[in-house]
């Protein structure tokens, strides 16, 4: 098991396979980093490499991510190599479920049991708002193909204030009515995005709405099922409800994760702009995989806690770089 220097264990990685997404919302970078060269993103085999190292490292659980992973021609037949190269392993998907319908049965042939979808938004207008194309009903048709093929779903909404915050009862009814976990996530400072304090709708105030809303009773966290959500069941729901505190209640004490980028840099902590190359060892013929290795293990030498980054920012982000280059 990879351990780092402040006794964390890693079992978790978040592996992008593209930074190509087909939204541009407005807490992101859709529309202003530059795009990887075909040359630069990580070939297919590459990922299933990385992964079979991960697995013998004592990482279980593995998230695809993107930008939008759908964005990427052959996507879904690479699902399919991976689980069948690795049977064992808890394969998982976030997705912004735009492209999602056609796939949902395969996904689940392929088991893949659990996906995250970001939806921030019930309403059609905001949705255009927020990600700037006109696609929410794509998004609603990819969340019941999902549910229809057997796939557990977690929404992702970003709590903002005067986009969403007047969208608690509706999500709330979303959840109610529907074997869905619905999860709000503090809007995060992070590079490329158009963030200010006041617009953060924290935690605290979600929740204490959420109360007046529905008969919600905490539930015991559990990190294999809710990483670091606090979880709630709904009285007389079918789903349940969620809240992701990264800037009130920060869970780097717990964290468990490392992220590798399309491009093939190792980055140890979300909040940090410190990225570790692993691609030209990976293509290097006398290095590859052994060394990809000796790097992940110096790199948890020095993993950060987040919260610590967060609290010395010096401007209003904590880092440059925007979700779609990291990888949701």
């Amino acid at each position: 098991m990879l351990q780092d220097d402040k006794g964390r264990s890693v079992s978790y990685l978040r592996l992008s396979v593209t930074d190509r997404c087909n939204l541009r919302c407005l807490y992101c970078d859709g529309s202003i980093s530059p795009r990887l060269l075909h040359g630069d993103v990580l070939r297919y085999e590459e990922l299933l490499d990385l992964m079979g190292l991960s697995a013998t490292l004592g990482i279980g659980k593995v998230r695809l991510t993107g930008g939008e992973p759908f964005a990427r021609r052959g996507f879904m037949e690479f699902m399919e190599a991976a689980r069948q190269r690795f049977p064992a392993m808890d394969l998982r998907l976030t997705s912004n479920a735009t492209l999602i319908t056609p796939f949902a049965q395969r996904l689940a042939a392929a088991g893949v049991a659990r996906i995250n979808i970001s939806l921030d938004t019930l309403d059609a207008p905001t949705f255009h708002r927020v990600t700037g194309q006109d696609m929410y009903h794509a998004v609603r048709s990819g969340i019941d193909a999902c549910l229809e093929a057997g796939i557990r779903v977690k929404i992702n909404a970003v709590a903002m204030r005067g986009v969403n915050d007047g969208e608690l009862a509706g999500f709330l009814d979303l959840a109610r009515q529907n074997p869905i976990d619905v999860r709000f996530i503090e809007f995060m400072p992070m590079g490329g995005a158009s963030w200010a304090p006041e617009q953060v709708w924290s935690a605290e105030d979600i929740l204490r709405e959420a109360h007046t809303l529905a008969d919600l009773t905490p539930l015991a966290r559990d990190a294999a099922d809710s990483g670091p959500a606090q979880m709630f069941s709904i009285g007389g729901g079918k789903g349940r409800f969620g809240l992701i505190t990264p800037l009130s209640n920060h869970f780097c004490g717990s964290c468990n994760r490392l992220r590798i980028t399309s491009g093939g840099t190792l980055r140890t902590c979300l909040f940090s702009d410190r990225v570790y190359r692993l691609r030209a060892a990976l293509r290097h013929p006398k290095l590859g995989l052994p060394a990809v290795e000796r790097i992940l293990r110096a790199a948890l030498r020095t993993k950060p806690l987040g919260y610590e980054l967060l609290a010395a920012r010096r401007s209003g982000k904590v880092c440059a770089t925007g979700m779609a280059a990291i990888g949701g």
